[in-house]
């Protein structure tokens, strides 16, 4: 096996520039899939369903929707990304979520065609769950690949770092939608957010073609060692660590439960003005975009464990202290308890999985790998919305069911990435091999400092058999 093979050169910028592009990338896509969840929270209920107290269930419930879509998404962008390339699935990724965003905000409600307008929305939800299946996974493997072996955290950081914009942004926009009259909100408002999908989609796909596959990737098929099905090879060799990351991945519903259960929580129980609200979280999720790559070079520098399960211990406390300011509904309390929630506790953990997660894959199903144990775990998450409004039932003032919902989901991640092995100083041709595997010693000289110089040439190196048979 060649040096080539084994440390392929990266070009200078090949990082910076897939680290841009992952950010404002999945800030875009992003933005296309949360402002769902925030008319869904504040506006479907009374659009597309028939008036009654179900209307705000099966709300919550198309949120959940994209999520059963994410799994089938992950493993058709996992197939395509590990077969052809990571950067054309991504391309198609965005396209369908700016597609099917846009025909939202063309949907007729249903006063306008009954039965047929829920059916249509969750038509077009599941594309959004396609697209979302494959889009931070895709862009989370690429970044990786590119970047350094001792800043592969910082890099991929980034990712997250767009995902968190895209909330601020869904939210930002929805605070002038959301202060509307009530009758030009329903009647119109409400699809500005999506039709505006458009612009986003464009802007979005230039920056998308400018980049490249990764070094790893490209030696994978120069080597034609790409697997022909990469979802039998990844259950197959790989079973245990898809069900590792699955559980690893359970606190992502921390996420939904913020962004929709307590937004609707806040504004319908509490009597939190819906604009107020809405601001809390942008300025949570801002301060998640700030703190992301400084959590990205934390772990680069004492790994990927420490700060991942601190952010998970964390966000079990400040999960219930959230929820009692909310319930308070002490206004500078709640900005303060969701700055720390979001801003600090759960973004140490949520900006080091793009990360942690894809490396406890090895490169030939990377893509799928991290894809489908997301996906499997965000499943969850999709449905914490629902869960959570009928864990409260009747006692629309008890949130301690929920907060506990989630601590308990947090705890179950902690204990899966306490048992996955470190990988922060592990080198990139090397991630997610086993220590059997041949390529690991084969590769040992070229990705490792040497202790001491080595023999350079056959001579150099019988001479130092012979005396270490002497000897």
């Amino acid at each position: 096996m060649s040096v080539s093979t084994l440390a392929p050169a990266r070009p200078k910028n090949n990082a910076k520039i897939a680290a841009v592009s992952g950010f404002v990338g999945s800030a875009l896509e992003y933005y296309d899939f949360f402002i769902f969840g925030s008319a869904a929270a504040l506006i479907f209920g009374k659009l597309f369903f028939a008036p009654g107290p179900s209307a705000m269930l099966l709300s919550f419930a198309t949120v959940g929707v994209a999520y059963v879509a994410r799994p089938l998404g992950a493993v058709i962008c996992g197939h395509l990304g590990d077969k052809f390339g990571r950067k054309k699935v991504l391309l198609l990724t965005l396209l369908l979520m700016g597609t099917s965003t846009f025909l939202i905000g063309c949907l007729p409600t249903y006063s306008d065609i009954g039965m047929a307008a829920p059916i249509l929305i969750v038509a077009l939800r599941l594309l959004q769950g396609l697209s979302a299946g494959g889009e931070s996974p895709g862009s989370s493997s690429l970044t990786l690949e590119h970047a350094p072996d001792r800043k592969r955290a910082f890099y991929t950081s980034w990712t997250m770092s767009g995902i968190m914009f895209g909330i601020v942004l869904s939210t930002l926009v929805f605070i002038p939608v959301a202060s509307m009259p009530e009758d030009q909100l329903l009647a119109w408002g409400w699809r500005i957010p999506f039709l505006a999908s458009a612009v986003v989609t464009v802007i979005a796909f230039v920056l998308r073609r400018l980049l490249e596959e990764p070094p790893v990737f490209e030696d994978v098929k120069a080597q034609d060692e790409v697997v022909k099905v990469p979802i039998v090879t990844l259950f197959r060799h790989h079973w245990v660590t898809v069900i590792r990351v699955t559980a690893m991945s359970l606190f992502t519903i921390i996420n939904t439960i913020i962004n929709v259960f307590a937004l609707s929580y806040a504004t319908s129980v509490v009597g939190v003005e819906k604009g107020l609200m809405l601001t809390v979280i942008a300025v949570a999720n801002l301060a998640a975009v700030a703190m992301g790559p400084l959590a990205g070079i934390l772990s680069d520098r004492i790994g990927r464990k420490p700060v991942f399960v601190t952010g998970l211990a964390l966000q079990i406390a400040m999960i219930f202290v959230f929820f009692s300011a909310l319930s308070s509904a002490n206004v500078p309390l709640i900005f303060v308890t969701g700055i720390l929630l979001i801003g600090v506790a759960y973004t140490g953990s949520n900006s080091i999985y793009p990360a942690f997660f894809p490396e406890q894959f090895p490169v030939k199903v990377r893509y799928s790998g991290m894809a489908i144990s997301l996906m499997f775990g965000l499943l969850l998450a999709g449905f914490a919305p629902v869960i959570s409004e009928l864990l409260i039932g009747g006692d629309k003032a008890n949130w301690v069911p929920v907060a506990t919902f989630a601590a308990v989901a947090c705890a179950i991640s902690a204990v899966a990435a306490l048992m996955a092995p470190e990988t922060f100083k592990t080198p990139t041709a090397l991630l997610g091999l086993k220590k059997s595997d041949p390529r690991r010693h084969a590769s040992s000289s070229v990705t490792q400092e040497p202790a001491a110089p080595q023999a350079s040439t056959a001579e150099d190196n019988s001479r130092a058999v012979a005396d270490k048979a002497r000897a």
